[in-house]
C-alpha cells in the first residue's frame, strides 16, 4: 500500500505529502521520528470514505530538514497544517477536515483545532502524549545548538548509515503489543517495506529531525497549554481520545490509561481503548483507528471487535 506522493514547499522547506482516497478530508501526522508510511495499515480501510492526507514533518520520512533557526512550537505545528492544506488543490482546501495526531503530534492535532476552528471538522488523538504541567525550560537556543552539534557529529561518524535501519526496527517493535498482548512485539515486526526503511533511516537527516523535536519536546507541550488557556475548542467538536493498551494489566499501563482518560475529559472528549495494542496503535490496531476517524465524522462504515468505549 504504500505511496509516496508530491513535494510542496512550505515555511522554505520541502515538504512530502501524500494524498489518497476521495471523500472529506482527513490529516494523518504521526508522532516523533515515523514516517508517511506508518500510516499505511489505517489507509485502506480510510481511503474509501475520506481523502487521507499524510505528510512527513521536516526532517522526518522524504521531507527536507528544517531551517536551522526555527524551532518547533506547537503554534508553529498547527500553522504548518493550515498551510499543508492551503497547498493542496481547492476542492481539499474547502471544507473543514478532521486532523489525526498520533503522539507527539497529538499536540500539533490539537493547536491546529484551537487556532483553525473554522477548519476542523473533527479531532482524533491516536494515544496522544500527555503533560500536565509541563514547563519551557531554560536555555533554549543553546539547547538547539548543542542538538545541532550532535546530529552533526553523529552524521560524520556514519552512525545513522550504521545504525538508523536498525535502530528504527528496534523502536517499532519496542512500540507494539505482541500477538497475545503485552508488549516487545513478538511476532509483531516492523511492517515498513525495507528499501523504504533504508532509504529515510539511513540518513543524518532522520537523525536531526528527531533529535530536534525530542529537544523541544517539554516546549512545545508548553505552548500547547498556553493555546488551551487562550483558544478554547469550539463547541460541539468531535473529540476522540484513543489510547492504546496491551491489556496485561501493568500499574505502568493503567497509569497512562488514566493519564489519556484525563486528556479526554480536559478535553471533553470520547475516550477510547485499543486493546490490545502498543503505543504504534495505526501499525497494532488499524481498524480502532480508522473507526474513531469515520465515527467523528458520521455514521461507522468499519466493523469488527477491539476498541472499547469507556464512559
Amino acid at each position: 500500500m504504500t505511496s509516496t506522493g508530491r513535494f510542496l514547499r512550505i515555511g522554505g522547506a520541502a515538504h512530502h505529502v501524500v494524498v489518497e482516497g476521495a471523500g472529506p478530508v482527513c490529516v494523518l501526522s504521526a508522532g516523533l521520528g515515523m514516517s508517511w508510511f506508518d500510516w499505511d495499515p489505517v489507509v485502506p480501510l480510510l481511503a474509501p470514505f475520506r481523502t487521507v492526507v499524510r505528510f512527513d514533518r521536516p526532517g522526518h520520512g522524504l521531507s527536507a530538514p528544517a531551517p536551522a533557526a526555527a524551532p518547533p512550537t506547537a503554534e508553529g505545528e498547527a500553522h504548518r497544517v493550515a498551510a499543508l492544506l492551503d497547498a493542496l488543490p481547492p476542492p481539499l482546501r474547502a471544507a473543514p477536515v478532521t486532523v489525526v495526531g498520533h503522539s507527539l503530534a497529538g499536540f500539533h492535532a490539537e493547536a491546529f483545532a484551537r487556532l483553525y476552528p473554522a477548519r476542523t471538522a473533527s479531532l482524533v488523538l491516536v494515544d496522544s502524549s500527555v503533560e500536565e504541567h509541563a514547563r519551557v525550560p531554560a536555555a533554549p537556543g543553546l539547547r538547539t545548538a548543542a542538538t545541532r552539534a550532535l546530529g552533526t557529529a553523529l552524521g560524520a561518524a556514519g552512525l545513522p548509515a550504521a545504525l538508523g535501519p536498525l535502530a528504527r526496527r528496534a523502536g517499532v517493535r519496542a512500540g507494539r503489543a505482541d500477538a497475545g498482548g503485552g508488549r516487545g512485539g513478538r511476532g509483531r515486526a516492523d511492517p515498513a517495506p525495507a528499501p523504504l526503511v533504508r532509504r529515510c533511516y539511513r540518513t543524518s537527516r532522520v537523525l536531526r529531525g528527531a533529535l530536534r523535536e525530542n529537544t523541544h519536546y517539554r516546549a512545545v507541550a508548553a505552548g500547547l497549554l498556553a493555546l488551551r488557556e487562550r483558544h478554547p475548542l469550539p463547541d460541539g467538536l468531535p473529540v476522540t481520545v484513543l489510547a492504546a493498551y496491551d491489556g496485561r494489566g501493568s500499574r505502568g499501563g493503567l497509569r497512562w490509561l488514566e493519564r489519556q482518560r484525563g486528556l479526554a475529559s480536559t478535553l471533553g472528549a470520547r475516550f477510547e481503548i485499543a486493546e490490545p495494542s502498543g503505543h504504534l496503535v495505526m501499525l497494532d490496531r488499524p481498524d480502532a483507528v480508522a473507526r474513531a476517524v469515520l465515527a467523528a465524522g458520521g455514521p461507522d462504515p468499519v466493523t469488527g471487535g477491539g476498541m472499547r468505549p469507556v464512559p
